[in-house]
């Protein structure tokens, strides 16, 4: 097992130390008098002499403790089962939240390199089996560590030489147990990652279904997830075999150590050392004493669950965030003057992508970027943003370097529309207001400038409409007429307009754009566009390719150029000019 995993949970119950002090002390209470009820017992058969010799008014008097006895110990036990729980469902708490807060601090390079379902798996089932397995665990670990010194005490108290037996005769158990714990440990790690790989394509497949339908992929899609599923059924029989080889592993030598106290209680019953009531408390206490090894070989199977997930959710806590700057330089004037200067950037080190790239945009132009697909348009855009950091050159919007603002200042500088519009399940109130206090009125008057009002008052619950998950229930022009909104009730000094019209008819685009033109006035706008017909006014196009810009210029200068651009352009209409 992995210690330092160990203790790296454990101090996760340091601001929940009362409640583990409380289900020790009421678990050791619950111990003390289920012991307690075998003493009893065996007084009561020794009360029961023979025929009519039974001293009936001891009889009952010893039914009465055991009944006292069985009833508190129960509400120890029913304690003990609430305070662990009350701890367990704090510390996962606590761990969620943690896990969460890292989410919003990891780079999103590191977000775009791992499957989505494998995060979302580390922060719901893997956290869940934490806490069953190790947290819930180590109460049962002590009931049943204490039952064991527990039971041997009263064991020795009642007959010291057939107690010795027991106690020579447990390691065996122990070391079974531990041998196979071992074992299993690195098939439930592999288990725990086959998981996550499996929920991630469920994931993929469940957001892209209608494509999948529409390309008639079915049989394909099924016999990639058979393929993980097999693999995770593969791992699953072996890391279950052995995890379940503990429970009657240790079974059978329990059993070996109580058949030795049968014979040798015996012996001694009939050599006159103990009566038939203590050889009675004597095999209670043998066939309990048992049990803790068994629960102790479950919890260690559990325990390895545990381990490999606190493994996984850890890596992910112990990822570097992006690092936090001391330097908040802020701008006294947004005039919205952007440099960018000698600028190099790759996710692949062995793969350059742009390099030495120098552009300036001045106060309340409208700076368009276009280049085939993976030319590096969406690379300037999560640059410009700080998504990504470069790797040499900067930055500057007006005069400053952005390396020397907070990541949050110079984001709030841009309103950014993508592409992919994204929504969350709540209102459409809420959803244009995201991120921002508004009146009901600044939002309606937000969706009347995205022309969004008409189509919302026609829904039955106008703004109060509720969006399904993603926005399931609205179509894709609809919401990016929500995500324009949005922006409109922002105002930001800069904007970035990626595809922001991509999914919207040609008729409510036009009405788009003269919104956009109104919004634009005075503000620096940056434009990734595929459609090059939405870019005819901007001031300066960029043409990139490569990592490169190849031309510049207005779209007139550049068809005169007859060069990539406009080619580029006519391509669109399938002319050749």
């Amino acid at each position: 097992m992995n210690r330092q995993t160990i203790g790296r949970l454990l101090s996760f119950c340091r601001p929940y130390m009362k409640y583990l002090y409380f289900a020790l002390i009421c678990s050791s209470g619950q111990i003390i008098f289920t012991l307690l009820i075998p003493v009893f017992i065996g007084q009561a058969v020794d009360h029961i002499i023979g025929k009519g010799l039974v001293e009936f008014d001891l009889l009952f008097q010893k039914m009465l403790w055991i009944l006292m006895s069985v009833i508190i110990a129960e509400i120890f036990d029913w304690m003990v089962v609430r305070l662990s729980n009350r701890m367990t469902y704090s510390i996962t708490k606590d761990l969620r939240d943690q896990l969460f807060q890292k989410y919003s601090t990891l780079p999103l390079r590191y977000i775009d390199q791992h499957a989505h379902g494998d995060l979302l798996s580390r922060m719901i089932n893997d956290i869940d089996l934490i806490g069953d397995g190790l947290l819930q665990g180590f109460t049962h670990l002590f009931n049943g560590i204490a039952t064991i010194i527990g039971t041997i005490c009263f064991m020795l108290y009642i007959q010291t030489t057939v107690a010795l037996i027991v106690i020579v005769l447990t390691p065996l158990s122990l070391v079974v147990a531990t041998i196979i714990a071992n074992k299993t440990y690195k098939f439930f790690q592999e288990q725990l990652a086959l998981r996550g790989e499996l929920g991630a394509y469920v994931e993929e497949m469940i957001g892209g279904v209608k494509v999948i339908k529409a390309f008639g992929y079915e049989q394909k899609n099924q016999e990639r997830f058979e393929e993980i599923n097999q693999r995770v059924y593969v791992s699953g029989v072996k890391s279950q075999f052995l995890g379940a080889l503990a429970n009657p592993s240790t079974r059978v030598v329990n059993n070996i150590v109580y058949a030795s106290v049968c014979i040798a209680g015996s012996l001694y019953v009939i050599a006159g050392y103990m009566t038939v009531g203590a050889l009675s408390s004597f095999l209670s206490y043998a066939n309990q004493y048992t049990k803790p090894f068994n629960e102790i070989s479950n919890v260690f199977t559990e325990l390895q669950t545990a381990l490999a997930c606190a493994t996984r959710v850890f890596h992910l806590l112990d990822t570097p965030s992006e690092p936090q700057q001391s330097k908040t330089q802020t701008l006294a004037h947004r005039e919205g003057h952007v440099q960018i200067q000698n600028l190099a950037f790759s996710y692949d080190p062995n793969k350059p992508l742009i390099e030495n790239l120098n552009v300036e945009a001045k106060p309340g132009q409208t700076i368009a970027i276009v280049g085939p697909t993976g030319c590096g348009k969406t690379t300037l855009i999560n640059l410009l943003m700080r998504f990504y950091e470069p790797q040499q050159g900067q930055i500057l919007i007006d005069g400053i370097n952005i390396q020397n603002m907070s990541r949050e200042y110079v984001r709030s500088l841009y309103g950014m529309v993508l592409q992919d519009s994204w929504l969350f399940q709540g209102t459409i109130k809420e959803n244009i207001a995201y991120g921002q206090k508004a009146s009901d009125e600044e939002i309606i008057a937000a969706a009347k400038k995205a022309h969004a009002h008409k189509f919302i008052i026609q829904l039955k619950d106008g703004y109060d409409t509720l969006i399904s998950e993603d926005g399931g229930n609205l179509s894709q022009g609809q919401r990016q007429l929500l995500c324009i909104a949005r922006i409109m009730l922002v105002k930001p000094p800069m904007l970035i307009l990626d595809e922001a019209t991509s999914s919207i008819d040609t008729r409510t685009e036009r009405q788009i754009q003269e919104a956009f033109d109104l919004m634009m006035k005075g503000r620096t706008t940056f434009i990734v566009a595929h459609r090059l017909s939405t870019i005819q006014k901007a001031d300066q196009i960029l043409v990139m390719n490569h990592g490169q810009i190849i031309e510049q210029g207005k779209h007139e200068e550049l068809l005169e150029q007859h060069g990539f651009y406009h080619h580029l352009y006519y391509s669109q209409f399938d002319i050749q000019k």
